[in-house]
């Protein structure tokens, strides 16, 4: 046997490498889906732990509404589930290959039936869903499957990182932050100021986000500099491909091990912040009118007294109206306004 006279009569850099990388980067996937799962179900469990937390919901920074600190911590696990489905979409793109190809994608040195039955029997070999391109001279030249993928692999990071800003945020303190949350310690934060712990496992986060995000422009120039019938800068979209993939997933399984699973919540803070805050005014809104509830805010931002203690002074509702209207399930949900006593 004679390595290009037989074994490579009819195979060709152009269609092998290609189609390994794919076999790769879907082998890659599937191990970052399942990471994802394990992040999602750690974020499930934290917001049925939190269910009953009322908390102040922010805009822009600012204070808003209440809501629970389960339903923001649903939100990331919902954020994630998407992504989950996206990511799934990209990686039955990438089972497109074309092995058989040879060259350019003409089949030259190759038996009709080549292409076909290599395909089965990969298949066969992986358990992956290969299927054969339909038109095997467009996907030798084109990366666009690759470029699909990068792109929800920076979709998921973007996320992910703003997931891990939010943990920071609602983390801060311990005194002079938002203080709403406790993220486990994981290490001294400081060799000057004795005591402090920082939020390391979320900035790891942060930072393998920041690599996708620069990964994914690679792809996207490597992707456009193809030339006709090929695209020789495979190597470098693979490279960046496997090392957000690879990077990911670490990410995910750290940040669900070592530091969503030991969150805990400051119930008192949160309970303090919504008594104190002037957002709570909006669900006055149906009983007191606007006017008077904007009138409330402005002396409640003045003055630093309760929304509730000066709606009470007014004589705009009774206190025992108050804690009716102000009940978690209707301040968190769409309910229809409660009957004043």
């Amino acid at each position: 046997m004679h390595p290009n006279e037989d074994v490579n009569l009819g195979q060709s850099t152009n269609d092998v490498y290609p189609t390994a990388l794919k076999i790769a980067a879907y082998m890659g996937t599937v191990q970052l889906l399942h990471a994802m799962g394990v992040l999602r179900a750690s974020f499930e469990r934290k917001a049925e732990e939190f269910s009953n937390d009322l908390k102040m919901g922010r805009t822009q920074l600012q204070d808003a509404v209440p809501m629970t600190l389960g339903q923001e911590f649903s939100t990331f696990a919902v954020m994630l589930g998407e992504d989950e489905d996206r990511l799934m979409e990209a990686s039955k793109l990438i089972c497109e290959i074309n092995l058989g190809a040879t060259a350019i994608g003409t089949g030259i040195n190759t038996s009709p039936e080549y292409a076909p039955l290599v395909c089965r029997h990969l298949a066969s070999v992986t358990g992956i869903p290969v299927t054969t391109s339909p038109n095997l001279v467009e996907a030798t030249q084109d990366v666009g499957s690759f470029v699909q993928l990068s792109g929800v692999l920076k979709r998921v990071a973007v996320k992910l990182s703003k997931v891990c800003n939010d943990l920071r945020l609602l983390s801060s303190g311990p005194r002079a932050g938002f203080g709403e949350i406790n993220l486990p310690p994981v290490q001294a934060g400081s060799s000057i100021m004795p005591g402090k712990v920082n939020p390391v496992i979320p900035e790891v986060m942060n930072q393998i986000a920041f690599e996708v995000i620069g990964n994914d422009v690679t792809v996207s120039f490597a992707a456009e500099a193809g030339q006709l019938q090929l695209n020789a800068f495979e190597p470098v979209i693979a490279h960046s491909l496997f090392k957000s993939v690879a990077h990911l997933r670490a990410g995910c399984l750290t940040l669900a091990s070592k530091c969503v699973d030991g969150i805990t919540a400051n119930r008192e803070r949160l309970q303090s912040l919504v008594e104190n805050s002037i957002g709570i005014v909006t669900a006055l809104n149906p009983y007191i009118g606007y006017v008077n509830a904007t009138q409330v805010a402005q002396q409640a931002l003045v003055s630093g007294r309760s929304v509730a203690e000066i709606v009470v002074e007014r004589g705009l509702l009774t206190r025992v109206q108050l804690d009716d209207i102000l009940q978690p399930t209707m301040l968190t949900q769409p309910r229809q306004a409660v009957v004043l006593r």
